[in-house]
């Protein structure tokens, strides 16, 4: 699972990029989100976004359909559901695309995962997001005419577990926990029904990739990070409903390591059935 694009593009890269009228703009991909308010995002990007996004809603567009009690709670979109909303972006197999939310890539990094399962080749995250963007802005909602893209997703079932083979592989897995501290012991739970993590899994919260600005750290500091697991040939990103698991895979594939597989139904689908198991206490020293 190697990377063939770099992951990351910095604002003043994007600047050059679209200001040359000599080369194809890549399409702008804005993901802003509030979990707490699921129309924020998208009020936000209709007062004033990227020139020419298109926008990508976590709920709508982002993740496919929630089934309580079955489901976590942003499970994966349905490839051929996802091939129909890339192709109404305008997405081909070639298209050049960078995504931004606000300024921490909770959300970019999951569209960026989306995006390369679907087969995309050439997507980077904007580092710093839109806090870091000086650039020209525009205002309004998506009124650009997009030429329908013709994007065949390929969605390889190996980027992925599920619940079930999770379960049957669990000894010899080495799961992250993407969550913060409070959340992975149990103590504080804002989201879900039932507090705790899967049980063996580190902690490492998504946030210890940034600086404080909310660009990731240096590629030798993200292997420092992680060089108690990045070459654990069973490694399996969550965290609690498949979102910024993401996070911990882009900051892995940054840190030079191999691509972990992730859990998309994350905490949030794990408690869904009682007889799994839940831990508070944790074995192994958290990664902070």
């Amino acid at each position: 699972m190697s990377i063939a694009y770099h992951p990351l593009i910095e604002v003043d890269q994007l600047a050059d990029w679209l200001a040359n009228p000599d080369i194809t703009p890549p399409l702008l991909l804005d993901c802003r989100f509030n979990l707490a308010d699921p129309t924020a995002g998208e009020q936000d990007y209709q007062q004033e976004h990227l020139p020419g996004a298109v926008y990508g809603h976590l709920d709508r567009d982002l993740s496919g359909t929630r089934i309580p009690g079955q489901t976590g709670r942003h499970p994966l979109p349905h490839p051929e559901d996802w091939q129909v909303c890339l192709r109404d972006w305008g997405v081909n197999d070639d298209t050049a695309i960078v995504v931004y939310d606000q300024n921490n890539a909770m959300f970019a990094a999951r569209a960026w995962w989306l995006l390369r399962w679907a087969g995309a080749s050439r997507v980077q995250v904007l580092n710093g997001g839109m806090n870091a963007w000086h650039g020209p802005m525009q205002t309004g909602p998506d009124h650009h005419p997009h030429r329908a893209g013709n994007i065949t997703v390929t969605c390889p079932p190996d980027w992925v577990i599920s619940a079930k083979q999770l379960a049957q592989a669990q000894p010899d897995l080495t799961l992250l926990d993407a969550r913060a501290l409070p959340r992975f012991l149990g103590e504080e739970e804002p989201m879900d029904a039932k507090a705790g993590h899967i049980p063996g899994a580190l902690c490492a919260d998504f946030s210890g990739n940034l600086d404080a600005s909310g660009h990731f750290l240096a590629p030798e500091a993200l292997a420092k990070r992680f060089d108690r697991v990045g070459n654990s040939p069973h490694l399996v990103s969550y965290c609690g409903s498949g979102v910024t698991a993401c996070h911990n895979i882009l900051a892995l594939t940054l840190a030079g390591y191999p691509q972990p597989r992730l859990y998309a139904g994350s905490w949030s689908e794990w408690i869904t059935d009682p007889l799994r198991p839940i831990e508070t206490i944790p074995p192994k020293e958290p990664i902070l």
